[in-house]
């Protein structure tokens, strides 16, 4: 089968509504090589890199308010920042470029899907400004 690994996706196709950071960028632990009092990041196993993780609001209207919450892990070399929010937004809207899903079984015997991305970022703009001018009308 040629698919193999984490499957690249589009942020449109995992947050067609949109999401919001609702948490702050972690590293993620590496519980096997992690002791007690000795904290070791995580790496990623294909690429090598540090592995961070941010909680995410899913904007699907349709989602029950327990799977609105999502965890993505951002691959980099350091901490990643998110965008400033925005004035009069409880929450940060935020874009994900670079991403993969790699589908599982957890533990409640559901299929879940683990979101890796490579880089966060504020939205695109999603509407044309307003002309002025001639234009305009």
């Amino acid at each position: 089968m040629a698919l193999q690994g984490p499957i690249p996706v589009t942020f449109a196709m995992v947050f067609p509504h949109g999401c919001y950071v609702v948490g702050q960028v972690e590293p993620v632990k590496d519980f096997d090589a992690s002791t007690n009092g000795r904290f070791v990041q995580s790496r990623d196993k294909q690429t090598s890199e540090l592995v961070w993780q941010v909680a995410v609001l899913d904007g699907d209207p349709a989602l029950k308010p327990a799977q609105k919450t999502v965890a993505v892990k951002i691959l980099a070399p350091v901490q990643p920042v998110p965008p400033q929010p925005m004035p009069g937004l409880p929450f940060t809207p935020v874009e994900f470029d670079g991403i993969s899903v790699t589908p599982y079984v957890n533990g409640n015997g559901r299929l879940a899907y683990s979101i890796k991305v490579r880089e966060m970022r504020a939205p695109h703009q999603t509407t044309a400004p307003a002309k002025a001018g001639k234009d305009a009308a």
